[in-house]
């Protein structure tokens, strides 16, 4: 009895659909690999999820890589009908000017941790809960390989690591900010101290100067020579 031919229309049930997309998907990088290696050939593979999530396979060739990570950033900043549609641009100036507007627009976001790989980009919060429970999903399924959960064993130890390097990170960056804002705290706190060391001292030669105006002394020394008083 042959196998039964699948038929190719949209899953309906979501949970399923996500489950199908992470099987099919790491097939097909599977099957890309596999192709860059047999053939000695360069293969670039870019899929994006439903969620708008971007996965990228490069074969390992630096030419492809660029082209790869160009072609991402990209999609992160604009439609790629712009180069289609202008035939005058060679790729090397629309690339060029891809990374220049890149690093113009995300600067803030080139951070990234040397994990396995520069390629790692943080995922939100959402996207993370969305990749795990599709990971979950994916290790239940009955036809699941040992080779298959071993891959995603160690998928789920990089997302750990990744979270807890971010985590730190975040938890180092606070905790500098709290030793900037008591350093500044620190130095406000002296300026005053020094402020009311110096007023006090003010004070005290204010009223030592009051004193001496006001002691006999002072009073007996205004007063005019007996010579003086006598001519008059």
């Amino acid at each position: 009895m042959g196998r039964r031919k699948v038929e190719i229309k949209r899953i309906e049930n979501k949970s399923s659909r996500q489950v199908t997309f992470c099987k099919r998907r790491n097939g097909l990088m599977e099957k890309a690999r596999q192709l860059s290696i047999l053939c000695e050939s360069s293969v670039a593979l870019i899929i994006i999820s439903a969620t708008g999530r971007l996965y990228s396979f490069s074969s390992g060739d630096r030419g492809i890589e660029d082209q790869c990570t160009l072609f991402t950033f990209e999609i992160n900043l604009g439609p790629l009908s712009i180069f289609l549609l202008n035939s005058n641009e060679t790729p090397v100036d629309f690339m060029a000017k891809i990374l220049s507007r890149y690093e113009l627009e995300q600067a803030d976001d080139l951070k990234t941790l040397d994990l396995e790989e520069k390629t790692l980009n943080y995922l939100s919060h959402k996207e993370l809960l969305e990749t795990i429970q599709c990971k979950i999903e994916e290790a239940k399924s009955d036809n699941v390989s040992i080779d298959c959960l071993k891959s995603l064993e160690e998928q789920l130890k990089t997302a750990l690591s990744v979270t807890r390097a971010r985590k730190t990170e975040l938890m180092m960056e606070l905790v500098k900010t709290h030793q900037e804002k008591e350093k500044l705290l620190r130095e406000e706190n002296q300026s005053l101290t020094n402020q009311l060391i110096k007023m006090g001292k003010m004070k005290k030669s204010v009223e030592a100067e009051d004193a001496r105006a006001m002691s006999p002394e002072s009073s007996s020394d205004n007063k005019p020579p007996e010579t003086l008083l006598l001519l008059k």
